[in-house]
């Protein structure tokens, strides 16, 4: 059985562990930056400030038999303000032709560009790779528990949501837009540049071309990674595209990955939302049985939830009845009203 809810102190050890397992930006393997992420979220949470770019909701999936951490999710309210402008290559093109030549060519373009009142964006998903094959679908699980919450809390949050993908990096771990643009005119490597991105974007402004890129100029690795996204992340691109996210023709200006974004209330999972009251029974038809993803309750003001099984009858005032044995596992004693989604 798992839980989904957020993070709190007691998770820094575990998370710290989750760190380990892969180079991620959003989840370093630092301890005093996995704290100070911990402390941030749990003040979001809480007590949230009006000044939405300060809002950072860090999720944590964690295994209740085993009570450890395996994965973790993340919001960012604002992602994009007047001081740390949301970046981003407009992907383009350019119609070129001469009519003594009678010849004509298509280039495709890239054009820097800035946001400075950015939407929300999700992003941060981390799995430890022992349970990526799980029958429970628990990547989706850490990506639909942040719909969920955004659902029910609407007005904490932008109305376009926005996520970066990661593209494909070559055998040596680099990624080929990079190495054809931002390392000629940053002389850095790429994540020394992603990392210092985090506190400081003065330098992409400053550094990057102003000007009309024209891919034409690139090497044949660099355009072909453009708006694309790794093997490893097709997995998460086809989830996003089929819960109705677009691709933007924007990319990242470091590494090409492609920008996807949908409005809020379009995102299927809030669509689908919807208000139920779990009743605890014992009297489960199995033959019946379906999942949801429902909230639960929580008396620190922080947000639980879990993918939960049982008979759901619908009408008016939907109720979903549940084992007394899996309200036990998830610390259930009572019956409750809530909202809840399909997976």
């Amino acid at each position: 059985m798992y839980i989904l809810r957020s993070a709190n102190l007691n998770d820094l050890d575990d998370l710290y562990d989750l760190s380990q397992l892969t180079l991620f930006i959003n989840l370093p393997p630092d301890r005093d930056i996995i704290k100070t992420k911990i402390e941030s979220s749990i003040k979001a949470f809480t007590k949230p400030s009006k000044n939405l770019w300060e809002n950072y909701y860090l999720f944590v999936l964690e295994d209740v038999i085993a009570e450890k951490i395996v994965g973790a999710s993340m919001i960012h309210a604002q992602h994009g303000t007047e001081d740390e402008p949301h970046y981003f290559f407009s992907v383009s093109q350019e119609h070129k032709f001469s009519k003594s030549l009678n010849t004509g060519f298509i280039h495709g373009t890239l054009k820097l560009g800035l946001d400075t009142n950015g939407p929300t964006e999700i992003g941060g998903l981390i799995l430890d790779p022992e349970f990526r094959k799980s029958e429970k679908r628990l990547g989706k699980q850490l990506s639909f528990v942040r719909f969920l919450y955004m659902g029910m809390n609407k007005n904490r949050f932008k109305e376009n949501i926005h996520s970066e993908l990661l593209p494909p990096f070559d055998s040596e771990g680099h990624a080929p837009l990079w190495e054809a643009i931002g390392r000629r005119f940053l002389n850095m490597e790429y994540h020394e540049a992603d990392v210092l991105s985090r506190s400081n974007k003065e330098f992409i402004l400053n550094l990057f071309p102003a000007d009309t890129i024209y891919l034409t100029l690139l090497p044949i690795e660099a355009r072909n990674a453009v708006g694309k996204v790794g093997e490893d992340t097709i997995p998460v691109k086809k989830m996003l595209e089929s819960i109705g996210f677009i691709y933007t023709n924007e990319v990242d200006p470091f590494d090409g990955g492609p920008h996807y974004r949908a409005k809020l209330k379009d995102i299927k999972p809030v669509k689908e939302m919807f208000p139920v009251e779990i009743l605890i029974r014992g009297s489960i038809i199995k033959s019946d049985k379906i999942f949801l993803m429902a909230s639960l309750p929580t008396s620190d003001g922080g947000f639980r939830a879990a993918y939960i099984s049982g008979n759901l009858n619908k009408g008016t005032k939907p109720s979903f009845l549940i084992d007394p044995e899996e309200a036990s596992v998830l610390g259930l004693k009572e019956d409750f009203k809530t909202f809840a989604t399909y997976l």
